[in-house]
Formats: structure tokens, sequence, C-alpha cells
């Protein structure tokens, strides 16, 4: 008889375990905002770590699944997985933790005073705390000033007296008080002797992470040179016997009566220079620079970011720029410059001018002239004619010469024509060349003129006729005036 068979028992497929790094990574995030919103964590700290160490969380789960995978693999069952919800979730902490280095990065406390909040605004990031201090000490004869500060205004003049004065106003913010008072005494300014060098530092960073912004009035004796170091914050210096250096970044810096020389680094930030008696540099990158009433030499060399203006500089100007490199001896008018152009008055040479993309107008030239530009159109007057070559692509020259002045002219312009008000050259206008040459008077300076896609003109007249003055109104007698009456009547003054 035969035996039964045996039916072995049926295998059902091991289902993975589900895996618990997201719920410990929620749990975790959970806390972390219950604290917050219990007020046993400030969001400013909060915020701040979140921002900085955000990739752990990451690590952390990573960390799990690994765990996961080695315990299923000593079981003989299959790992789980991340899991539609896990890709979400992960790809949602990668984006707010981006998002929040980004946020932690930006400038806040700058936001914050440049659209003056209040104190009761803003406050995700805490209250604003104002704490005003006094320092003074003595300030050795001959010394110099050096200051140097992370955050705030500087403010630096003379004093009637051999001492230093230091008028400190500091704003902090801060969830409470308590926070507040412990960080104004950690970032209380540092004044230090050693030598002839008096140190000031403003100690702005006394509080870690903690932005405390602290502007400074100083004021020392006139003869005391002067370098500044400064970051996220003004600088302001007036009435100095000595040399001034100030490095300065995300700021506006103003110089005005200083006897010495001025030397100004700066990094988006822009600039007001006026009555130097001395030499004046400028470098870095900088927004709108502007220098008036300055007796010695002028060296600009950097990125301009959006306009320059010069007003009488009295010895020889350079400038140099990705785009633009300029030279010339005097400026007894005005210069301004911008992104697309270019106007000077009362210009003196020999100047010598290469740019590009930039319209070109010269006003009052005396002296030599050597000018370079490209898709952009040059104009010039000249009061008194030296030397000149100018090379065009892209753009019309006109230049007015004085009406009797002596010169020899050699002009050339392709795919464009040539006109002349003086009858003594000999202009030649073909189909895609034109050429003017010739000598006017008793000859002179020499003319080179070399345009490529546009026009040359040589007109007479350097000057613009100035106005004839008003007639003056014809004189009418003057009544005599009556005796007043004895209670005289109210006017207006």
């Amino acid at each position: 008889m035969a035996s039964p068979t045996s039916v072995p028992p049926p295998i059902y497929p091991q289902r993975p375990q589900r895996s618990f790094a997201g719920p410990v990574v929620l749990i975790i995030l959970g806390i972390i905002f219950l604290l917050g919103t219990m007020g046993r964590l400030s969001w400013g700290p909060l915020a701040h770590y979140f921002a900085h160490y955000w990739p752990l969380l990451l690590i952390l789960w990573g960390v799990i699944k690994l765990v996961e995978y080695q315990q299923a693999q000593r079981a003989g069952t299959r790992a789980a997985g991340v899991g539609v919800g896990g890709v979400f979730l992960v790809i949602f902490l990668i984006a707010i933790g981006l998002a929040a280095t980004q946020a932690s990065r930006f400038d806040w406390d700058e936001l914050r005073d440049h659209i003056q909040l209040g104190d009761g605004d803003f406050q995700f990031f805490g209250h604003s705390y104002s704490f005003d201090d006094q320092l003074d000490q003595s300030f050795p004869a001959g010394s110099s000033l050096h200051v140097t500060s992370e955050r705030g205004a500087i403010n630096v003049t003379g004093s009637d007296d051999n001492d230093i004065h230091i008028t400190v106003h500091k704003r902090i913010n801060a969830q409470n008080q308590n926070d507040a008072d412990r960080w104004n005494v950690s970032t209380k300014p540092q004044v230090s002797v050693s030598g002839n060098t008096v140190t000031v530092n403003a100690n702005t960073q006394g509080a870690g992470e903690h932005h405390v912004t602290t502007d400074m009035d100083i004021a020392i004796p006139r003869k005391g040179s002067v370098v500044i170091s400064s970051r996220h914050g003004d600088v302001n210096v007036m009435g100095r016997e000595g040399d001034i250096d100030i490095t300065n970044a995300h700021g506006d810096v103003s110089l005005a009566d200083i006897k010495g020389k001025a030397s100004l680094n700066l990094d988006q930030s822009s600039a007001r220079i006026s009555q130097i008696t001395s030499d004046v540099t400028v470098q870095g990158r900088a927004n709108d620079v502007s220098l008036e009433d300055i007796n010695g030499s002028v060296r600009l060399d950097g990125e301009f970011m959006e306009s320059l203006k010069l007003v009488k500089i009295a010895k020889p100007v350079t400038f140099k720029s990705t785009r633009t490199s300029m030279e010339f001896a005097k400026l007894d008018g005005d210069l301004n410059l911008d992104s697309g152009d270019l106007q000077a008055t009362n210009i003196t040479g020999p100047v010598r001018l290469t740019t590009r993309s930039k319209d070109v107008h010269l006003t009052g030239v005396s002296g030599d002239v050597r000018l370079q530009d490209e898709n952009g159109g040059i104009e010039i007057e000249v009061s008194k004619l030296g030397s000149m070559q100018l090379d065009n692509r892209n753009g019309d020259i006109e230049i007015h010469l004085p009406d009797k002045a002596g010169f020899q002219v050699n002009a050339r312009a392709r795919n464009g024509e040539i006109q002349s008000d003086f009858g003594d050259l000999k202009v030649d206008n073909g189909d895609d060349r034109a050429t003017a040459n010739g000598t006017v008077g008793s000859g002179g300076p020499h003319l080179v003129l070399n345009n490529e896609h546009g026009s040359i003109e040589i007109r007479k007249g350097s000057e613009v006729a100035e106005a004839p003055p008003a007639p003056e109104p014809p004189r009418v007698p003057v009544p005599k005036v009556p005796r007043a009456p004895a209670t005289p009547e109210p006017t207006d003054n």
C-alpha cells in the first residue's frame, strides 16, 4: 500500500521591516521645535544652529539605514527601502536646509538698519537693545590711531586736548535683556597703546555668532595719522593734519579737510573725498566715488561699479579699470564717468584715454590728446590745440577746433564720410572709404583721425559763444518816501 505523499507547508515571502529612519528624524525635529515654542530654546540660536548643522540629520538618517541593512543581512531578510515618503522627506529637508544656510549668510542686521525696523519689529531675530559708553585716556604725542571694526560706523574728528575720547553707541539683538547685558560686557571696545600706535578695537565679535553693531565717535589731536579697517559700516574722517589710510567694505567713506595723503581700499563701498592737500589713492571695488578740490595727484585703480566724479584736481590723474584707462595732467573743471558716458570740462593734457562702449565728450581740452574708443561716439571741443590721434570704431568722431588754429590733418573713415569747415583740407568721400588731408594756416600740431563704421566731422569754433548779458533795466526815479503815519501798518519781512 502506497504511503501518502507529504505536502510541505507553503512558503510566504517575508516582507521587509519598515524603516524607522524617517520617524527618528521627525521626532528630533519635533522635539526641537516644541522646545522653541515652549520658550526653552531661543529662535535666533535655534535657526543659526539648524542653518549650520542640518546635514547631521542626513548623516543620522544614513547611519540608521546602514544599521537596518546589517541587521537584515544577519537575519537573512530583505532590508527596508527608503520609500516614497522617505524620498520626499529627504528632498524637503535638503531644500529647507539649503535655504536656511543661505539665509544665515545674509546680513539681516544691515537690512534691519536700512529699513529702520523698530525694537518690536522682526522679533524672530530678537529685540534690539541699545547701550552707550564713554572711553577716555591720554594720546601720546606723535602717535597714530589704528581702528578696527567688524560692524558699525566710525567718526574721527579733532579733540581740544591731548587725549583720545571715544563715545560708544552699541546695538545688540537678543531675545531678552539678560542676554543683551551679557553680550554688552563681552563686546566692550578695547584701547591699547604700543609705542607710537594707539589701537582701538570695536570688539564687535566678542559675543561670538551674535551680531553686535558698535558706532564710535573718536576725537584725537589733529596731527595724528589715522588707519582704519572697517566692514559693514560708514567711515567719516574730518579735520586731520596727518595721512589717512582706510580699508572699508559695504559702507560709505567720507573724507574732508585732510592735510596729508589719503589712501582708500574699498570693497563694494562708496567714497566722497574733498579738500585734500596731498595725493589721493582709491583702489578695489567701489560704487560711487567723488573727489573734489584735490591739490595732489590722484590714482584710481580697480572696478568702479556705478559712477565716478572728479572736480578740480591740481595734479596728474591716473585711472585704470577693466574697461577704461585714462591719464591727464590736470582738471580745472569736472569729469563724470559712468557705465555708458565719459564727460569732462577744462581738462589739460597730455590726455591718454582708452575705453569701449562709452560716449566720450571732452570740452575745453588743452594740449595733446590720444584717444581710442569703440562702440561709442567721440566729441572733443579744443581750447588750446596740441597733437591729436583719435581711433574709433562703430561710432562718430566730431572735433571742434579754434577758428584761427594752424594744424595738419590726416583723416580716414571706412564706411563713413568726412565733413570739414576748413577749406584748406582736401576731402575725398568714396563709396566705402573717405579721406581728408592737408595743412591749415601755417601748420602746427598733427591731427590723425581714424574711424571705422562711422563719420568724421572737423568743425570750427572750440567754444560756444556766450550769450550777451541782459541789458540793464532803465533807471526809474525813486519817489520820495512819504512821511510815515503815526501808527504804521505791519508788513511781512
